[in-house]
């Protein structure tokens, strides 16, 4: 479904990703996990075509993301609160994607009906602007957007943080459904290797904006990252010794 080949990008001569290759096949739930500055928001935004490689390419459904824009169709992200439109109510925005989806009202608002309980009663029917809801409340709405049209890939940056308990468990059961019911790929990166693992039945570390392990999930998973996040910890520790 995804084939990332010889892509890389650097800013002023310093590189901050490098994946030889990557392929993520169709409806597999993916997991990028990686300390700040690893290069996983680099990634998506790559495979979003949000900004341009130095290197090699990113096809998606066999469509070269820099190239075309004939994966957009099948596509939808949440990355952060600039995908959202602040002066829009979370209705306005929910039709207003829709619409660019081949979604009309009716459907959009069978989706969203789905979701009352991840709302928690605190989105549709407000009268609020985006831009006035809490970082939690735009990032629920960002997440439920990106899944209108019946999208067949889907990338969340860090889709838990900002989200209470609650709405993190019920988060972690739509990603699994999506994967698992309906054959979506889902990709997801987060800092919370607990929800990943959870989430996820493969998971990548990216390091300094390379591949260093690439992990199917089993139940020691969990303890395999964080043995090896906390022996990076000592290594930072004894660099500045």
């Amino acid at each position: 479904m995804i084939y990332t080949k010889d892509i890389s990008k650097s800013y002023n001569g310093v590189q901050v990703l490098k994946i030889d290759e990557l392929e993520i096949p169709k409806g597999q739930s993916f997991g990028l996990v990686g300390n700040n500055g690893a290069g996983k928001t680099t990634y998506f935004s790559l495979l979003l075509d949000l900004i341009n490689p130095s290197t090699g390419t990113i096809t998606n459904n066999s469509v070269v993301v820099s190239k075309s824009e004939d994966w957009k169709p099948f596509t939808s992200a949440f990355i952060d609160e600039t995908f959202l439109i602040g002066y829009l109510t979370p209705e306005e925005y929910f039709y207003f994607i829709g619409d660019l989806r081949g979604q009309n009202k009716a459907d959009v608002d069978r989706l969203t009906a789905k979701f009352e309980d991840f709302f928690n009663g605190e989105i549709i029917g407000k009268k609020k602007y985006l831009r006035d809801l809490s970082k939690g409340n735009q990032k629920k709405a960002g997440i439920v957007a990106a899944l209108i049209g019946n999208p067949e890939v889907i990338i969340l940056d860090e889709p838990f943080a900002n989200l209470d308990p609650t709405t993190q468990i019920r988060l972690k059961q739509i990603l699994k459904d999506l994967a698992e019911k309906q054959g979506v790929t889902v990709l997801v990166s987060s800092h919370d290797l607990m929800h990943v693992t959870d989430v996820c039945e493969r998971i990548v570390v990216l390091e300094k904006g390379e591949v260093v392990k690439d992990l199917e999930t089993n139940p020691t998973t969990l303890k395999e990252l964080e043995a090896h996040f906390a022996k990076s910890a000592v290594s930072v520790s004894e660099e500045e010794e």
